[in-house]
């Protein structure tokens, strides 16, 4: 019986019921050292009626064992394998070393362990209960904490115990947290009582209270000893984990000299085994045996030979207190009896009773971290390769471990981490190629999470060096990767002369893999800079690069090269190329690469007629972003979304994420993003009819981008600023920006820009001469699959008309442009078209454009999916979720499009692309 744990006990049983009922609960149980977490978790297993137990502890000194916590949990679910997709079930059996190989992708893993508990509680509920969380290897924890942000539907509940004041998956993961703290007065004296097998007297128990603030363990640490708490030390405020610490050692400091040696032992290995620690202490001249004085102690427990620890901290004061020679020879022993299966265990025995540099140990080390990067465990694997760094004899050779380090902590999303690294690195002055390695990942870093333009300066610095080092087509390909950070930061100017200048470096027969990439980066360039024609050429030529290596469409670090290209030239085929490109994103569970990939599909769904798509899509790139900590992808999809928001009049949502986005835009330098804000600032004004607003955002817009020196005809406002000076009544302003536009447009030869360009020489054009240009206008519509676009010339074209007294030929007009409106959802558009309906003497019947609007994001994206036909638990995996948990959003999807079925819901979504591939 748990004492004075009413409010913690109710808290558990409450996320328990929740599972059976068959919704998911999560809950962080956290507090200081002794506090009663282990407690609350031991109890809940007790009264687990009818769940299934999965159970992991986090063990210090198995930190930087790969995936150690997660295989604990997972083994006994693993007969549910082969309910998980199978890209997910090879990224976890990789990762828990069931099966060779392993993904590049750190999500996947995440993905699996997610799909895998779904699975395992489909029979029954299941109850998850993870202590010590502060202590689990970092790719375990990010592996859980992926998976449980994601559980909602499912028969799941999870207890995570953690301490207070460690780092821990807990940290910022916005998950329910109940915070344990020490027990009342009157519980006090309950759990003495019960200790002791009778009540304490009122001042001992007072005392007792005092000086362990109600800390359970402490009480019953520090009780025998009661007589000795003197008053100024109960007056005082002590450190509980200290004065549970020191309780360990005073029963610790009276046991023979081979217990206390065994003791030491016991507590260097990683898990109590008992085969190993009897070999070990059989080499030390030592016994099992000899451990039974601290068991009468009450400091562990032999069961079945297992060697257990009463507390974490008994554990910790009996190798911290013993001297650091002796420590070295106990882990020397232990790994000289473990076997070679244990061959990662091992070296990191060695590399802790190491005392200098060690060649042997340093490859053992090695080779263990590079089986850890297999497996996609790249926290451990960047420890690994520092710690063999340590000792490693070469200098060349920690060069290069400190540099697999620096990757490895940069894939596991430890940017702090990766800094440090790469600033040492920086420090030591490595030679050749390996010193431009390590500014190529210092400038991806910075090109990721900013300053922008700073990654860019670094980048180039790095091709320089590899360039120096006889190394050209390394340094083309990172100065691609230079041009692709100037986009992000719109130097345009820059962007140009990068990617000539890595188009130079270009050996005479290039790799398919540089050619490609380096021309279609320097197509892209030059389209920025207002050369469209020569850009437009440049990326059909690389294009071409790419058909003839189809290998090169599958690897996950060119698709984002490859939807470029195709979001660029705005040409027939190119939905095929971008859904191709996601559907591989999507099969490899490549979340790094996925949400910015998700970002420039959804840029060009939401120039087309699928809104639905877009909004989907950048809010699962949005997601993404924040999951991988990419600030730069998350300032492009936030500045995305707010732009789609803007034309679908959704005021309060559009301007928060644009606020976000400028801030971050701000902050990292994303400058090209910035612009989209102000575009979709100016559309909101423009569709309320706040003109003047409008006219302000338009006006910040050209400035920046007049100041980047980005001179692209289709990012230019010019339309926009048209269409605004001339319902403000200022022709002459609007008359002399029309014709450089109209001039560039005809430059870029491409239809889109072509049809604004006409567009705004028709609202301008004489009464008896607006037809031609707006006509010319609709016919260059007709090439794009912009049809929001088509609808504003279309509506502009019967405000014309219905002002030269054409109501009829006006109406035409007008109604054509209602109903895009009306199907995309674009409600402030919908007002201006039946407003001008209506003056033409034409009342419309106006539709419901709401319904699908009152679906969330995450109902969108699970109706898109499944209205492609595919089944629930392919959905579920392509989107990292459960299939109980797609099945419960498109319940509430059913609800809110009152239908019934997936035919109705097919037949609602027909003209709207998923980005998958339906098979």
């Amino acid at each position: 019986m748990l004492v004075g744990r009413d409010p913690e006990q109710l808290a558990v049983r409450r996320a328990m019921a929740d599972a059976r009922t068959g919704r998911s609960a999560v809950l962080g149980l956290v507090g200081e050292a002794g506090i009663g977490k282990s407690a609350l978790l031991a109890d809940a297993g007790e009264h687990a009626e009818g769940m299934r137990i999965l159970r992991a502890r986090g063990i210090e000194s198995e930190a930087d064992v790969p995936f150690a916590g997660l295989l604990e949990l997972l083994r006994p679910a693993l007969g549910a394998l082969p309910g998980v997709p199978a890209p997910q079930a090879a990224a976890l059996q990789g990762a828990l070393a069931l099966r060779p190989g392993g993904t590049r992708d750190r999500f996947a893993v995440g993905a699996g362990t997610l799909s895998l508990l779904a699975a395992y509680a489909e029979q029954s509920p299941v109850l998850v209960l993870i202590d010590d969380a502060h202590w689990l290897d970092a790719p375990s924890a990010e592996a859980i904490l992926f998976a449980i942000r994601r559980l909602l539907a499912d028969a799941v509940a999870v207890l995570i115990a953690v301490r207070d004041g460690h780092a821990s998956l807990l940290d910022l993961a916005g998950l329910p947290i109940h915070r344990v703290t020490g027990l009342d007065r009157q519980a006090t004296r309950e759990l003495l009582t019960q200790a002791a097998g009778h009540a304490p007297s009122e001042d001992v128990a007072r005392r007792l209270y005092a000086a362990t603030a109600g800390n359970p363990l402490a009480l019953l640490e520090v009780a025998p000893v009661a007589a000795g708490v003197v008053a100024s030390e109960i007056d005082v405020p002590v450190p509980v984990s200290r004065r549970i610490t020191e309780a360990f050692l005073d029963r610790s400091a009276p046991l023979p000299s081979r217990t206390r040696r065994a003791l030491t032992l016991s507590a260097a290995s990683h898990d109590g085994e008992p085969a190993v620690i009897a070999r070990a202490a059989a080499a030390l001249g030592l016994d099992l045996a000899d451990l039974g004085p601290a068991e009468a102690a009450g400091l562990v427990s032999l069961r079945d030979g297992v060697v257990e620890f009463r507390h974490p901290l008994a554990r910790a004061a009996s190798y911290g207190d013993a001297p650091a020679a002796q420590r070295r020879e106990m882990h020397r022993a232990l790994a000289g009896a473990l076997p070679d299966r244990d061959a990662d265990r091992r070296a990191w025995h060695l590399a802790s009773a190491a005392t200098g540099p060690d060649e042997a140990v340093s490859a053992a080390l090695q080779q263990a971290a590079e089986r850890a990067l297999r497996r996609s465990a790249y926290a451990t694997s960047s420890a690994g390769f520092e710690r063999a760094a340590r000792l490693a004899e070469d200098d060349g050779l920690a060069d290069q471990l400190l540099y697999a380090s620096a990757d490895a902590a940069w894939r596991a999303g430890a940017g702090e981490r990766t800094e440090a690294l790469l600033h040492e690195l920086r420090a030591r002055r490595p030679p050749g190629p390996l010193a431009a390695c390590v500014m190529h990942l210092r400038g991806q870093m910075l090109a990721d999470r900013g300053p922008v333009m700073e990654g860019h300066a670094t980048l180039v610095a790095a091709a320089e060096l590899a360039a120096q080092a006889g190394e050209p087509e390394l340094g083309a390909l990172i100065l691609a990767d230079a041009a692709h950070a100037c986009f992000y930061g719109g130097a345009a100017t820059t962007m140009a002369a990068t990617t000539r200048q890595a188009l130079a470096l270009l050996p005479a027969q290039p790799s398919p893999r540089a050619a490609y990439v380096c021309r279609t980066a320097h197509g892209l360039a030059l389209v920025m800079v207002g050369e469209g024609d020569l850009g437009a050429e440049t990326i059909r030529d690389a294009a071409v690069i790419l058909a003839c290596a189809p290998e090169l469409a599958r690897d996950p670090s060119l698709l984002q090269w490859t939807v470029l290209g195709a979001l660029w030239l705005r040409e027939a085929g190119a939905d095929q190329v971008i859904e191709r490109a996601v559907t591989e994103g999507r099969r490899q569970a490549a979340g790094g690469q996925l949400g910015h990939l998700l970002d420039l599909a959804s840029r060009h769904h939401a120039t087309a007629d699928r809104w639905t798509a877009a909004a989907a899509g950048f809010h699962e790139a949005i997601e993404l972003a924040r999951d991988t900590g990419s600030g730069t992808n998350l300032a492009a999809a936030l500045a995305g979304l707010c732009w789609l928001e803007a034309r679908q009049g959704k005021d309060q949502e559009c301007r928060a994420h644009a606020r976000e986005a400028q801030r971050l835009a701000d902050a990292l330098g994303v400058a090209t993003h910035h612009v989209w804000t102000f575009a979709a600032l100016a559309d909101l004004e423009l569709g309320a009819g706040h003109l003047q607003a409008a006219l302000e955002h338009l006006r910040e817009q050209q400035a920046m981008l007049d100041r980047l020196g980005i001179d692209d005809v289709d990012l230019s406002p010019i339309p926009e600023l048209v269409e605004t000076l001339v319902r403000l009544g200022d022709r002459a302003q609007a008359d002399s920006l029309t014709g450089p536009y109209l001039a560039a447009a005809i430059t870029k030869g491409q239809p889109w820009s072509g049809a604004r360009a006409a567009r705004c020489a028709g609202l301008l054009a004489a009464d008896d001469a607006l037809d031609p240009p707006f006509a010319q206008a609709l016919a260059l519509h007709a090439q794009t699959p912009d049809v929001f676009e088509r609808a504003r010339t279309q509506l502009a074209y019967g405000a014309r008309l219905r002002r030269a007294r054409r109501r009829i030929d006006a109406r035409a007009q007008l109604r054509a442009a209602l109903e895009t409106f009306e199907t995309l959802g674009a409600i402030p558009w919908v007002e201006q078209a039946s407003a001008e309906l209506a003056a033409s003497g034409e009342t419309a019947r106006r539709r419901d454009v709401s319904t699908l609007d009152q679906l969330t994001a995450r109902e969108l994206q699970v109706a898109l999916l499944l209205s492609r036909g595919l089944t629930t638990r392919v959905a579920a995996g392509q989107l990292f979720l459960s299939p109980k948990t797609v099945e419960y959003h498109l319940r509430h999807v059913y609800q809110k499009l009152g239908i019934r079925s997936r035919t109705e819901l097919a037949a609602l979504f027909k003209d709207t692309p998923s980005v998958v591939d339906p098979r």
